[in-house]
């Protein structure tokens, strides 16, 4: 695989932090430019983030020093330095969904963390494990914004990470609704205790818009390509509630899931057992070897103990039982900057650089 030169937009937040550390190393991705807020523009990285790094590692030597550029300001600079951009960037939504257009019209690639594009038709929102073939509407997108090589891709929400790739492969079942209520971790919301001591002891009953993305971003993971753009599936109907807790890292959900044809607990469990998808196919430097990690103790999967499973990349599954309204319920776990945010969007990046979209 060929080496690729990659910038960094929204670099100082928690999630372009994140981004840092996975690919100051990476063995196809080289970090070229850093850029962010003009706050930040022009002042050494390790100035810029300051007292704002949030990592458990300090901050690499290679970006320490490297300049940090506008991401709005020097957008033309930027594309003509790299192969393709990550992009976190803390903005308006229509601010960012301009951003990474005109970051795709310069011919420059984004693969975006952010939600704004996660509903525009013909820009996919792959987990590579899932729904890898919704990448081939790529030069549909490409066609409309009259590029050859620009286009976006964006990651789904964070808290989807957990529960979805336990769900999706049991679609062969017919699953008709499912209820889910997840847990999730203070990092989602880019703070730490330190930055956010009013989480300590405490408990948030509502995380603004999550709940919706919860239950309407799935569809279009379980959705199809028809012409030009991804149509949403129709079902299943999930009904969902986010609750911030006070975790620094790991988001949990508790599923429960009624289906069609209702399978036996041991079906289910030989399904996750054997489940991969083409991220494993490829064997991509950031996959899971095992994608779907089973745990039959009573008390597991604990953040503390699994949430970095795998690198942070796998997710883990447990309590799987009969329930007395639905079918079955069960709980699962992933860490959300990792899988679920930054990494992500690093594996969905080696995806679509070894299918030849970058």
């Amino acid at each position: 695989m060929k080496a690729y030169k990659v910038g960094i937009i929204g670099a100082t937040g928690m999630v372009g932090q994140r981004f840092i550390t996975l690919l100051y190393n990476h063995p196809w991705f080289n970090i070229e430019v850093l850029a962010a807020s003009p706050r930040s523009a022009g002042k050494k990285y390790r100035d810029a983030v300051g007292a704002k790094w949030s990592m458990s590692c300090d901050i690499p030597a290679s970006v320490a020093d490297m300049v940090v550029m506008d991401a709005v300001g020097d957008k033309e600079k930027i594309a003509a330095r790299v192969d393709f951009v990550f992009c976190a960037v803390d903005m308006k939504k229509d601010e960012i969904r301009a951003l990474e257009e005109a970051y795709a019209r310069l011919e420059c690639p984004v693969i975006s963390n952010n939600s704004a594009h996660r509903g525009t038709p013909d820009v996919p929102m792959i987990i590579p494990e899932l729904n890898a073939s919704h990448a081939a509407v790529i030069p549909f997108q490409r066609k409309r914004l009259g590029t050859k090589r620009g286009f976006i891709a964006v990651k789904s929400n964070c808290s989807l990470q957990s529960y979805v790739p336990a769900l999706f492969p049991l679609s062969g079942y017919g699953i008709k609704n499912a209820v889910v209520c997840t847990y999730q971790a203070i990092s989602g919301a880019g703070k730490t205790f330190a930055t956010w001591p009013e989480m300590v002891d405490n408990i948030i009953p509502y995380i603004g818009g999550e709940e919706e993305k919860s239950e309407q971003e799935p569809l279009k993971i379980w959705g199809s390509i028809c012409g030009d753009k991804i149509v949403p599936a129709d079902g299943p109907v999930i009904s969902a509630q986010c609750i911030r807790v006070p975790v620094s890292d790991g988001h949990s959900a508790a599923v429960f899931v009624s289906f069609d044809k209702k399978p036996t607990k041991e079906e289910i469990l030989s399904v996750w057992a054997g489940f991969s998808g083409r991220a494993q196919e490829l064997e991509l430097p950031s996959a899971p070897k095992q994608f779907l990690h089973y745990f039959e103790e009573n008390d597991r999967p604990q953040i503390k103990s699994e949430r970095n499973l795998e690198n942070g990349m796998a997710i883990s599954v447990g309590r799987l039982r009969e329930d007395t309204v639905f079918d079955y319920k069960f709980v699962c776990m992933s860490h959300n900057t990792l899988r679920g945010a930054a990494g992500g969007a690093v594996l969905m990046a080696e995806l679509l650089c070894a299918e030849g979209y970058i």
